[in-house]
């Protein structure tokens, strides 16, 4: 799991000559050079970081006991050492020791670059920076990606510096503050790595692009990693600082100006997050280092010395044991939720949050404590937060996981079995798809969130292309069949209850391998896949039908729905009962015509979702040609989304349809944005019938069925009845007639 385009270079500190403000070079400082250092408690609403006193003072707080001395030394000190900025100490016990410092007199509205010139050697930039300067990548940054960015102190100082702003101003949210996320099982989350997604590489220039996932359906992005990373052409995996967008996709306020336009899009926005290690630059990491035996030293308050499961390590190991690493994880998602709104986190190789020796696959009650008090946590902050795990464990522990609290939502790899199949290869044990339904592994089915595609995966497109099977003229090497086969195994990914998630350009069938330029290297960004080439276009718009059919019908994304699933061979078939909508899905995986037995559950009229055909005698058995597939529902879900398909701009509940009715009636509802839904039924005397709905639902049309039940599954008498809805403020009532 290589995830950083440079191998780990060992830090260096270069000693800096020049005339210091207490006659010392601070790189040969010793303790007795220091004048005396003042024991004082630290200020009441003082945390560790930057703590802003007004609009021109700040204190200055780091966590660093076993020190001798801690100086500040930045902008304001003209990078020399001064007396007047030696830290008080606080000390809580031997191992538990903070230094502060207020700085005043600041000028208004500038920024100041600073470091901690710790026990006379070290320089590091404060750990909890929410801006760094880097002396050998930001010059690398050009004015269009972030505009006026503030030159590094060059000749002043050596490694990163951190940066403060004096009269700090709070980022105007326009959207975010009422925005209601959608749903986990009605999650379909775009992963993106801003690198290869967009030339500019930036903030503002996604922002652009967010028509383009309206138009695809998706509503939710999930961002490869975004803090300050080791380098710039990185996948992220390799961060040294937690606080701090990384510079080279553009200033904070455009990552928060993305978020609150994808909110106004109805669009929730998760971040990918690293706390499973840090890299050598951090400086928790470099405030305890043994640089002889390239480890931290044992007295390093977050860092195992080595990992427990040397088998799968990258960086240095974080301790999550560790009071001070659990109290430095709580600041980071608390304060990614509530001073960039994110809607949640999907966190890297969880796997490995444990002091558990081995390999990390066996179940670990201490790994799932440490996940079930981070997501805790989470929840306090924001209870509608995402808690997404790459985790890869065994199923047991992945369950409890998936079953605590609100849920934890699993990452559920299924990129091999999907190819298997897309290439047209269909041995049971290679192609099966049963595992990508949480149902299927006992879970609830709204936690496993099922992928064909990953940062982290190849792309079927090129091994489509590539090892494709083929027989006579069927050759799915071929370009047009390549990418019908991505729409077919689409059908068979879409369609079954879930979270779901689709890796860039995947929708368009993207076609250079992962390891195209090495595998964390640069790849070709490619728009004019839809914008230049009508098959692949045409990919992108029934992906797109397909994406509004799971997140608009309960079918296919409620744990209320009946799952059958026959998806072993080449002939494949999902069965999927609702008291809304009934669906079968049936497609050919083969590369030869082969008859398949569908097993639909009425003879009444079953619709051909993509095409529009109805079926109204059903046959018993039909013939399948090569990647041929149907999607069939039991009402014309096609029409009844056009029928919703305009924008939204008023919560509205239509007359039921048909109405009079004896076995069944459609209601039909808009909402303009998402929020927690009610919808039930009553009688003309007041007396509660029958709920329909109690969640959260997405902007746009929704539609139930009511078949005349009440909630006890015993059928109604014939007469008047009321259903309401209620959307927060919002309620309305209407009447519909009952006749047996």
């Amino acid at each position: 799991m290589l995830k950083f385009k440079y191998p780990l270079i060992a830090f260096i500190c270069i000693s800096l000559s020049g005339t210091q403000a207490t006659g010392s070079n601070p790189a040969k400082l010793t303790a007795g050079d220091n004048p005396r250092i003042h024991d004082e408690p630290l200020p009441e609403g003082v945390h560790e970081g930057i703590t802003y006193k007004g609009d021109n003072s700040i204190i200055l707080t780091l966590f660093a006991p076993y020190k001798s001395a801690v100086y500040v030394i930045g902008d304001f000190t003209g990078w020399l050492v001064d007396a007047q900025y030696l830290m008080n100490r606080y000390v809580v016990d031997p191992d538990s020791i903070y230094w502060w410092l207020q700085i005043n007199n600041l000028s208004p509205a500038q920024e100041y670059a600073y470091q901690y010139l710790v026990d006379g050697s070290l320089r590091i930039a404060d750990p909890y920076a929410e801006k760094v300067l880097d002396p050998w990548n930001d010059q690398y940054i050009s004015s269009e990606t972030y505009p006026g960015l503030k030159q590094y102190p060059t000749n002043k100082t050596s490694e990163p510096v951190s940066v403060f702003r004096t009269n700090k101003i709070s980022y105007a949210w326009l959207y975010s503050d009422s925005f209601v996320p959608p749903a986990q099982e009605q999650l379909v989350i775009y992963e993106l790595l801003m690198r290869d997604f967009v030339q500019e590489h930036d903030y503002k220039t996604v922002i652009d692009t967010l028509s383009y996932f309206e138009k695809l359906g998706i509503n939710a992005i999930e961002l490869m990693p975004v803090t300050e990373f080791e380098g710039n052409l990185s996948w992220g995996y390799n961060p040294s600082f937690y606080f701090a967008p990384d510079k080279y996709y553009g200033p904070a306020n455009d990552l928060k100006r993305l978020i609150d336009q994808c909110h106004r899009r109805g669009i929730a926005v998760i971040m990918d997050m690293v706390l499973n290690h840090s890299y050598g630059q951090c400086p928790l990491v470099r405030l305890y280092f043994d640089s002889r035996n390239d480890r931290p030293t044992v007295q390093n308050p977050w860092y195992n010395t080595v990992s427990p499961n040397p088998v799968y390590a990258w960086g240095y190991d974080f301790d999550h044991t560790s009071p001070a690493t659990q109290k430095f994880v709580d600041r980071v998602v608390t304060y990614w939720l509530t001073e960039y709104q994110i809607d949640g986190f999907r966190f890297d190789f969880t796997k490995g949050f444990t002091n558990t020796p081995g390999d990390g696959m066996a179940y670990d009650t201490q790994r799932i404590g440490i996940l079930e008090r981070l997501a805790d946590k989470i929840w306090s902050v924001n209870p509608d937060a995402y808690v997404i795990l790459e985790h890869f464990t065994d199923n047991s522990e992945e369950r409890v996981l998936s079953s605590y609290g609100k849920g934890m939502i699993i990452w559920g790899n299924m990129n091999s079995e999907y190819n298997e199949a897309t290439m047209g290869y269909n041995e049971e044990r290679k192609s099966d798809f049963s595992w990508g339904y949480a149902g299927n592994r006992q879970w609830p089915g709204d936690n496993l969130v099922t992928y064909m595609e990953s940062h982290d995966e190849e792309r079927l497109m090129f091994k489509n292309l590539e090892y494709g099977n083929h027989s006579g003229s069927y050759n799915v090497q071929d370009l047009p069949t390549a990418l019908d086969r991505i729409k077919l195994a689409c059908a068979f990914f879409l369609t079954y209850p879930g979270p779901k998630m689709i890796w860039q350009f995947g929708e368009v069938g993207y076609d250079y391998s992962i390891d195209y330029n090495g595998r964390t290297g640069e790849k070709p960004i490619r728009w004019d896949y839809y914008t230049d080439d009508d098959s692949r276009r045409k990919l992108f718009s029934e992906v797109a039908q397909m994406i509004k059919l799971h997140t608009t019908f309960p079918t296919f994304y409620s744990n209320d729905s009946k799952v059958e699933m026959d998806v072993r061979g080449s002939l494949k078939q999902i069965n999927l009962r609702h008291a809304e909508m009934n669906a079968v899905i049936i497609g050919n995986f083969d590369v030869t015509s082969a008859v398949i037995v569908p097993q639909f559950n009425h003879n009444r009229i079953w619709y051909d979702y993509l095409s529009g055909d109805s079926l109204t005698v059903i046959p018993s058995s039909i013939l399948l040609q090569p990647g041929e597939f149907h999607i069939y529902t039991d009402l014309n879900a096609r029409k009844l989304i056009a029928q919703g398909g305009e924008r939204v701009k008023d919560f509205l509940l239509e007359q039921n349809f048909p109405n009079p009715f004896n076995s069944g009636t459609t209601i039909l509802y808009k909402l303009p944005a998402a929020t927690p839904v009610t919808l039930d039924i009553y009688n003309t005397a007041g007396r509660h019938v029958a709920r329909l709905i109690n969640r959260i639902q997405p902007a746009g049309s929704h539609t139930v069925i009511w078949n005349g039940f009440n909630d006890r599954g015993k059928q109604v008498a014939s007469g008047l009845y009321i259903y309401r809805l209620q959307c927060r403020n919002y309620i309305e009532t209407r009447k519909m007639l009952l006749i047996r």
